[in-house]
């Protein structure tokens, strides 16, 4: 007898997902544990494994079909099993009211749209396309894999696109408008000449991962009170460390970032405010035990958070690795809910786009998220004399509902004991 493959609930608030792309073809075998399809939901794309070894019998759900919750999309049986049933019908779209009572309904971790590190997650890269570890091709084209897949079936170079993405990147518009036109080359030179009409308005419809980012936010916004709190830090000491922490593990392949060192520190002071990492609880406060930080990390047409786990007892090398290999993840397309679940704590990052400073919103139900602006080469005034210091401004957004001005301040001053002396996050 066949056994039915449903569609899987891969978040605990997830209605539906989308059906992108059958791994394997009907009448080809599959193992316990290979890759099945690929599924979006409002966070990002998964890929999904067989629970079950033998046969595809019948994929009951074409791609691109969104389906429910527990619903079937395929039928696994013995070689020469024939399988009776028919083809799951296609889910009907959300209503917008049906929208609105999810929205009411859903609680937990949500895509944040704070800061950095923005992009709905993309399919995995063709099965005739070979890529390097670091996603980008053999020739050194940084592109997502959507983007790839696409410029393959057009017959687009991608070396002659230009990216608009993180880091020059290739997303799947820059392919598009290079098909379509050009818009995606190289930059051309100034013209005084006529330029002729401008192009047509272009109605881009949301993506999930977009939809929920401004569900999420606007819920955000309207429900918690908002409140900021700004500190600037010294951090000559910690670009000092840094720069010697790097210079150990050279040839590694390991390399912390400013940001690692942000994580760590975050994560030890609130042991000291335990009421930063917590959430509310109808008419309590429940202070979290775990110490998980969420890290934002851009994508492309949205962004998602990342969640390092335990973060106040693990080591820099272990953050920074853990936090590299699971952004990667992300960027990739090969997200887990695990990755993505159970923050308490968020980070946002735009420091590597030269932020000096900006707000975060708060991403529900947590109590408090860091905005990290640039570490900034500035005029200082020490010991009565100017001299060039290296300045970062870091803000925090609290739920003035859980917490209030004077602990946010608290928080942040006791941040700069690691901050400005980082051989405590060393030891």
């Amino acid at each position: 007898m066949a056994d039915i493959v449903t569609m899987p609930k891969l978040g605990f608030d997830m209605a539906e997902g989308t059906l992108l792309r059958w791994a394997k073809k009907e009448g080809e075998k599959v193992e316990k544990g290979e890759l099945l399809a690929e599924i979006e939901t409002d966070k990002a794309t998964v890929e999904v494994e067989s629970l079950y070894s033998g046969v595809v019998l019948k994929h009951l759900v074409t791609e691109g079909t969104p389906v429910p919750v527990s619903n079937p999309i395929a039928a696994i049986g013995a070689e020469g099993e024939t399988y009776e049933g028919g083809t799951a019908p296609a889910a009907a779209p959300a209503k917008p009211e049906d929208a609105s009572a999810s929205q009411k309904q859903s609680s937990g971790q949500k895509p944040s749209t704070n800061g950095l590190s923005d992009q709905k997650t993309e399919p995995a890269v063709a099965s005739g396309q070979q890529t390097a570890a670091d996603g980008n091709l053999p020739s050194g084209v940084r592109a997502s894999p959507l983007a790839r897949k696409i410029a393959q079936e057009r017959g687009v170079n991608l070396k002659s696109v230009r990216g608009s993405g993180p880091l020059g990147r290739i997303t799947k518009r820059d392919v598009e408008s290079a098909k379509a036109g050009g818009a995606g080359l190289a930059l051309p030179g100034l013209q005084l000449a006529d330029l002729g009409p401008a192009p047509a308005d272009k109605r881009v419809p949301l993506t999930r991962l977009r939809s929920a980012i401004g569900r999420r936010m606007v819920q955000s916004r309207q429900e918690i009170p908002h409140f900021y709190v700004t500190h600037e830090y010294d951090v000559d000491r910690l670009l000092e460390a840094r720069a010697q922490a790097n210079a150990a593990l050279e040839g590694s392949g390991e390399k912390l970032s400013v940001n690692d060192f942000i994580i760590k520190a975050a994560a030890l002071t609130l042991r000291q405010y335990p009421n930063l990492n917590a959430k509310l609880d109808g008419d309590a406060i429940v202070q979290l035990g775990q110490v998980n930080i969420g890290v934002a990390v851009a994508v492309d047409g949205g962004l998602l958070v990342v969640v390092c786990r335990d973060a106040d007892r693990k080591p820099l090398r272990q953050i920074s690795q853990e936090v590299r290999e699971m952004a990667g993840r992300v960027r990739e397309g090969k997200v887990s809910t695990e990755d993505i679940e159970g923050s308490t704590f968020s980070i946002s990052n735009l420091g590597m786009y030269d932020v000096h400073s900006f707000t975060a919103i708060v991403n529900p139900p947590e109590a408090a998220i860091l905005a990290v602006g640039a570490a900034q080469e500035v005029p200082v005034v020490k010991n009565g004399q100017i001299a060039v210091g290296n300045r970062m401004r870091i803000t925090i957004s609290i739920d003035h509902r859980i917490s209030d001005g004077a602990e946010g301040a608290q928080y942040l001053q006791a941040l700069a004991a690691y901050i400005e002396n980082p051989i405590a996050l060393l030891m």
